[in-house]
Formats: C-alpha cells, sequence, structure tokens
C-alpha cells in the first residue's frame, strides 16, 4: 500500500508526517468590530489561509534538509487540503521550527523535528 502524500517543498515529497495540523483562518480589514449600535460587522479581505503545524520522525539526511528551508524567506509548497482533499499549492514560511533527538544510532541519530508552516 502506497502512502498518501500530505507535503511537498518545491516539489520534493516529504516522508510521512507524524502529526499534520492545518488550520484555515480569516483577514479582515481594520473597519471589522463592533457597531455603535452593538451588532458585529465583519469585512473579509481574504479567506481560508493555511497554517500547517506538522512533525515527523526522521533521519539526519531528513533533518538537515529541513533545517535548511527552515532559513528560506519563501517555500513554494503543495499541502493536503482537507477542504478538498486534494494537494493544494501556495507559498509559506517555516516558524518554530524544533529538532530533538530521539535516538543515538550509528547513522547520525533518529530526530524528532517538528515547526509551523504559514501562507502568505
Amino acid at each position: 500500500m502506497a502512502f498518501m502524500t500530505y507535503l511537498k517543498f518545491d516539489g520534493t515529497s516529504l516522508p510521512l508526517p507524524d502529526s499534520y495540523d492545518v488550520g484555515l483562518s480569516d483577514v479582515e480589514a481594520d473597519s471589522s468590530g463592533e457597531t455603535e449600535a452593538g451588532t458585529t460587522q465583519r469585512d473579509v479581505v481574504r479567506t481560508g489561509i493555511a497554517t500547517i503545524t506538522v512533525s515527523f520522525s526522521v533521519s539526519s539526511r531528513w533533518l538537515s534538509f529541513f533545517s535548511s528551508y527552515s532559513k528560506k524567506a519563501k517555500i513554494a509548497v503543495q499541502y493536503f487540503d482537507t477542504e478538498t482533499l486534494e494537494l493544494a499549492e501556495t507559498e509559506m514560511y517555516m516558524t518554530g521550527f524544533k529538532s530533538k533527538l530521539e535516538k543515538d544510532t550509528s547513522y547520525k541519530g533518529l530526530w524528532t523535528v517538528s515547526f509551523t508552516l504559514k501562507e502568505f
């Protein structure tokens, strides 16, 4: 059975994640808020901005790959969209990069890598 691809960075398929959490949010204009009459006015400028929190158990080779991407200002990302159940393409940046050594091996260890991707 083939595993599904959840994330791609610049066309490179990433390993199967340990966890994958997609959140969608909206951007509201400054004119949004509560009116004098006490009703809520919401002026949405943009909808469906993706934020993805993900973690992987990886080898040192993938650790190096993710570390290099954590320094990039912009990443071309294809991600599994939970609304359409297909890969969606967008530009994102990585924040909150963390790496943790889980087990020391003769192959430079088994690592847990986690980060958040935010859509521009």
